[in-house]
This record gives C-alpha cells, sequence and structure tokens, in this order.
C-alpha cells in the first residue's frame, strides 16, 4: 500500500488568517485523494484547524508569548517539545503559508522540503532564505485567493475553478432547530481605529430590535464586554453573551440568520460557516482581505471620508442606515 503524503502547514496568526487558510486544504484534499495535513499555529487559535477534516495533528506554539522573555522561554520546556514534535515526524512538505520571519523560523526545524511565496510575493522578504522552493504568487489577489495558488503550486495539481471552500461548516453544524430570529453583532476587535463608533451599534441594535430580531452581542475582554453592556443597555432584547471560545462562538454564529462585524477575525469566522454577514471597513482594503464567501456584504466607508486620512472618521461615517439597509436585505432575503 502506497503512503499517504502528509504535509505541514505553518500558519500561526491571526484569526483571519487562519480562517483564510482552510480553503487551500479543501483543495489540496479534493485533488490529491489521502492527503493528510497537521498544522503549526499560535495557542490561541489550536481550535481552529482540526474543524477540517484533512487535518491530522495541530503543532501549538506560543511565539507571542515566548518572544517576552526569549532567554529564558526559548530555553525551556515548552520551546523544546515543539522543537521536537516538528522534527520528529516524516513529512513529504512542510509549506510556511505565513511568509513572515517567525514563520520561516518555524519551518527552519522541519526536515522536509520546505515551500513558501518566492521574493517578489512573500511579506518578509528574507523569510525566503529558508525555502528550498520559492513559489511565485501575484501579490495584487484576495489573501484566500494567494494561499489557494500557493497550495496548488507547492503541491502540483491544478487550481480547482470557483470560489474556495472553508470546509468546516459540516463539522461544526448542529442538528437541531433552524436559526434563530437573531442577530449576532461583532463590536470588538484589537485595533481601535477599526472600531465602529458605541452610538452607531446602538442605533443598528434599535432597529434590528423593532423589526423583532434578538441582537446577541460575544467579547472577549473586559473593555469590550464594557462596550457590549453600554451598547445593550436597557434594551431587553439585546443580550451580552457569556464569554465563549471560538468553537461555541461558531456554535452561536450557526443559530442566527445574520451577522454584523467591524473587521475582525470573528467576521470571518463567519464567512467561513457561510453566515450572511455585514463587514464594516475603514481603511483595510477589502479586495485583498475582505470577509470572503457567499452572502458576505463589504461597507466601505464613503470616499469623502477616505480622503480625510482619519480612520476614526472613516469608520464614523458607514451610518447606521446604510448598515441596516444591507442586514435588512439580508434578513428579508431580498439581497
Amino acid at each position: 500500500k502506497d503512503r499517504l503524503m502528509r504535509v505541514l502547514v505553518v500558519k500561526m496568526s491571526s484569526l483571519g488568517d487562519v480562517i483564510h487558510t482552510l480553503p487551500a486544504l479543501t483543495d489540496a484534499a479534493g485533488s490529491l485523494p489521502g492527503i493528510r495535513f497537521d498544522w503549526v499555529v499560535e495557542e490561541g487559535f489550536a481550535e481552529i484547524p482540526p474543524w477540517h477534516p484533512a487535518v491530522d495533528t495541530v503543532i501549538p506554539v506560543a511565539l507571542r508569548r515566548w518572544r517576552q522573555r526569549p532567554l529564558r522561554d526559548f530555553r525551556g520546556p515548552e520551546w523544546r517539545r515543539a522543537r521536537n514534535r516538528l522534527r520528529r515526524p516524516v513529512y513529504d512538505a512542510v509549506i510556511d503559508a505565513q511568509g513572515l520571519l517567525k514563520s520561516a523560523f518555524i519551518t527552519r526545524q522541519v526536515r522536509a522540503p520546505r515551500y513558501g511565496m518566492d521574493r517578489k510575493s512573500v511579506r518578509e522578504r528574507l523569510a525566503c532564505a529558508v525555502y528550498d522552493h520559492k513559489v511565485p504568487v501575484p501579490k495584487n489577489m484576495h489573501a484566500v485567493q494567494r494561499t489557494r495558488l500557493l497550495f496548488a503550486r507547492a503541491l502540483g495539481y491544478q487550481l480547482p475553478a470557483g470560489p474556495g471552500d472553508y470546509g468546516i461548516r459540516d463539522q461544526l453544524a448542529l442538528h437541531g432547530p433552524p436559526p434563530e430570529p437573531a442577530v449576532l453583532f461583532f463590536h470588538g476587535t484589537a485595533r481601535a481605529e477599526k472600531l465602529w463608533p458605541q452610538s452607531h451599534w446602538r442605533e443598528l441594535l434599535q432597529q434590528g430590535v423593532a423589526a423583532g430580531y434578538q441582537v446577541w452581542l460575544p467579547w472577549g475582554s473586559v473593555s469590550e464586554q464594557e462596550r457590549a453592556g453600554r451598547i445593550a443597555a436597557g434594551i431587553e432584547e439585546a443580550l451580552v453573551l457569556p464569554r465563549q471560545n471560538l468553537r461555541e462562538l461558531a456554535h452561536r454564529l450557526l443559530r442566527v440568520q445574520a451577522a454584523v462585524a467591524v473587521d475582525t477575525g470573528l467576521g470571518h469566522l463567519g464567512a467561513a460557516l457561510d453566515v450572511p454577514t455585514v463587514s464594516l471597513y475603514g481603511p483595510t482594503s477589502t479586495r485583498l482581505v475582505g470577509a470572503y464567501g457567499r452572502r458576505q456584504v463589504h461597507l466601505q466607508s464613503p470616499p469623502g471620508a477616505a480622503r480625510s486620512g482619519d480612520p476614526h472618521a472613516m469608520m464614523a461615517s458607514i451610518s447606521a442606515a446604510a448598515v441596516w439597509a444591507e442586514l435588512r436585505a439580508i434578513l428579508t432575503g431580498d439581497s
């Protein structure tokens, strides 16, 4: 019996970037029967790779944490265990799907042919020094498409036609009642310039509630919990959720009829689960990194606001009325 092809994926962060890698695995699994993947990922996102049916083993790392005390942690037991796991298995290939010095450092630990984007394509050029095979991938493509093309060229198959398939919805689907008349608001993001004003969120919430929908507000930090409380204050149909992990949030997404998100990884999770989502963008290029999938609506700041160069003003220029018009069209099936 022929030995199955085994490939190690290095894509460690962020949440959106990890999610963007999933369609490439679906392509490979459909083109190369029997191929199996292991995946190196930051500890905070280690829940996600096993959702894909082609992934066997996740190797969590903590470079973000270890770099805070490198002299101690890169001599410590956590790093030794991770390095030993990287060196132990026999892989047919390792693909650095991140293209940064930190991911190249991890890729270099693996005793297998190393693939990554070439000097004109990669995010940090010095990373190329590690790769045995440097793959050209045009920069002027959406991040999902770039990763799909990298895998296809590295592993030697034709890139499948049509949009990419994340391949995780069936793994997470709960067999139960149909989606509730509810909407998720992903109001939090790591960067303040990508936040949408609380007054806008509250106006949108009031419009949704008036139309008969519950609104659920998740959070991942104390500041986000406090913001959610201010947005929902005094409105019975608005529910500030308990703190949840990524799987629990995925299950919540599969119970709602739609979501609204700022530029955050959780918006990409909604796209990966095929949940209709209105995503709000200020300075971000939606053409290159906007939520990728069916029934995804991108609302960008009007051109006049963009000329100001102020990301906060750009986000504030997206009105609650404009968001509600798009959300209502999704909820009523008019989109």
